[in-house]
């Protein structure tokens, strides 16, 4: 049966994508479950997901032992089984990616975190990646890094599908709606089909607040408050950018679709705040917002939608960023510090992963 309060959040114009993936999930039918349950369209993932499925789980054994048989090279191990991971799931969405014209439907895969900062490189392992998965549901996750960014624009520009990643501010998001209609244009110049083209930016919730109310005081009545406001602010830069008459009007004619603002980091991290706050409060029609399977769980059971929570904000939410930094906030130290970080914590994941890994390709004896 499905669950009333996601199909609700759904109707509303929010695309459900659970931030989990593993084998045991695709193999069992629980990812299959969910679709039909919870009215899960899209999944994300990124080298944390992979390295706790790969550490917890027996269900990679006969996968493992194949790999090796191909390569005992860790990185190459570590790609057959993460691609392999992507492309089943792709074909599990493939009938959603199908009804929605590709708009959903749609399974993640980051490049190596240890690229961020290396554009060249980023686009080589973005092709060959989209190439591995062989999926046209597959979307290539890049990270809004200085980096990122022309690697954003030029594997658009070759017709490959991005979710644009780590993105902590609305003038980072800017950038990256930026690196998206530079890529569209060079994909018009390569003949590529504009329509089939698309594109999600990842803003990142929870950690704003986490670093936010670290540097506030216990009885601040702002504690909580930065995360949903800045998000609301990337809502008025879509609005900007794409219902506007600027660059992107004349790809729109020609074809080319929207890159839709997806909320991320939606797992609430303060006990103190409600578990469903930055899934309730962030509802707007022609958004995603990606769930870690608890946060899922938790708005089945009580969520509560209470309209558009977004569009028309723009005020109040400049209000909320203003009153934080008359308290000596300096959001944009606050936010070049979360990129910093959200992309060693996805390097420790990675390294954990290839250790991980590693540890299980040495207990297979050679010729196995």
């Amino acid at each position: 049966m499905t669950n009333a309060n996601l199909a609700a959040l759904s109707a509303a114009g929010v695309s459900v994508w659970l931030d989990d993936l593993s084998r045991q999930l695709i193999t069992s039918g629980g990812l299959a479950q969910r679709m039909s349950t919870y009215s899960v369209v899209g999944v994300t993932t990124n080298p944390a997901i992979f390295q706790s499925a790969l550490a917890d789980s027996s269900a990679y054994e006969s996968a493992l032992t194949e790999a090796v048989r191909e390569s005992r090279d860790v990185d190459s191990v570590v790609r057959a089984l993460t691609t392999a991971d992507v492309r089943d799931a792709c074909d599990v969405l493939a009938g959603v990616y199908e009804a929605t014209d590709g708009v959903d439907g749609r399974v993640s895969l980051e490049v190596d975190p240890r690229l961020a900062d290396d554009t060249a490189r980023t686009i080589t392992q973005a092709v060959e990646l989209s190439e591995a998965v062989d999926r046209p549901n597959v979307m290539i996750k890049i990270p809004a890094t200085e980096a990122g960014l022309p690697a954003i624009t030029e594997v658009i520009g070759r017709g490959i599908d991005v979710n644009v990643t780590l993105i902590f501010s609305a003038d980072q998001y800017r950038k990256v709606a930026q690196a998206y209609i530079a890529g569209l244009e060079k994909a018009a110049q390569a003949g590529h089909d504009l329509a089939r083209i698309h594109s999600v930016a990842s803003v990142f919730v929870s950690r704003l607040d986490t670093e936010v109310d670290s540097r506030l005081p216990e009885d601040s009545r702002l504690r909580g408050t930065a995360g949903l406001a800045n998000a609301r602010l990337c809502q008025d830069v879509y609005e900007e950018i794409y219902a506007g008459d600027g660059a992107f009007t004349e790809l729109a004619r020609r074809g080319a679709r929207p890159q839709r603002l997806l909320w991320a980091s939606t797992g609430v991290k303060e006990p103190a705040y409600p578990d469903t706050m930055y899934v309730s409060g962030l509802v707007t029609y022609g958004t995603v917002n990606t769930m870690p399977f608890a946060t899922m769980e938790a708005f089945a059971d009580h969520g509560a939608l209470e309209g558009d929570t977004v569009r028309g904000t723009g005020e109040a939410s400049r209000a909320t960023l203003d009153a934080l930094r008359a308290e000596g906030i300096d959001l944009d130290e606050v936010f070049g510090l979360l990129e910093r970080q959200g992309v060693e914590k996805f390097v420790t994941a990675w390294d954990g992963l290839i250790d991980t890994v590693r540890s299980r390709v040495d207990e297979i004896p050679s010729g196995s």
